[in-house]
């Protein structure tokens, strides 16, 4: 199983009302929240599963990596998607960090953030319950 992807047999609700908990107890803090369903309702009338998007940010973190490299905020704040998949399970995925922070400036000091945000979104991940 993906350190950043989890399946739950729990309620849409239920389950985004722990995140912020999971995501705080690692130093993170949701910043933004999409609620893709209604965007979608809004903008183009049509129906969609529940969706939300939650933008995570970890302060000290960010820090140090607009520090090194003031690109790199169009890769921030980190994306967590929460839906509803066919079977009416709760998905919480989470974005990996390694594959798009390295994007910004492939150097060890960026490898090593990008494993220390990833080690503790994949600990944030494994909260949920």
């Amino acid at each position: 199983m993906d350190t950043l992807r989890k399946v739950l047999d729990r309620d849409f609700d239920a389950v985004l009302a722990v995140i912020p908990d999971a995501l705080k107890a690692e130093g993170f803090g949701v910043l933004t929240e999409i609620d893709v369903k209604a965007t979608m309702k809004k903008k183009l009338d049509v129906d969609f599963r529940r969706y939300r998007i939650l933008g995570a940010c970890n302060p000290s973190f960010a820090k140090k990596a607009l520090d090194h490299d003031l690109e790199i905020g169009r890769f921030m704040p980190c994306s967590i998607a929460v839906y509803e998949d066919d079977q009416r399970r709760t998905v919480v995925s989470a974005v990996d960090p390694m594959e798009s922070m390295i994007r910004a400036g492939e150097t060890p000091e960026m490898r090593e953030l990008a494993a220390q945000v990833k080690e503790k979104l994949a600990r944030a991940v494994g909260r949920i319950e």
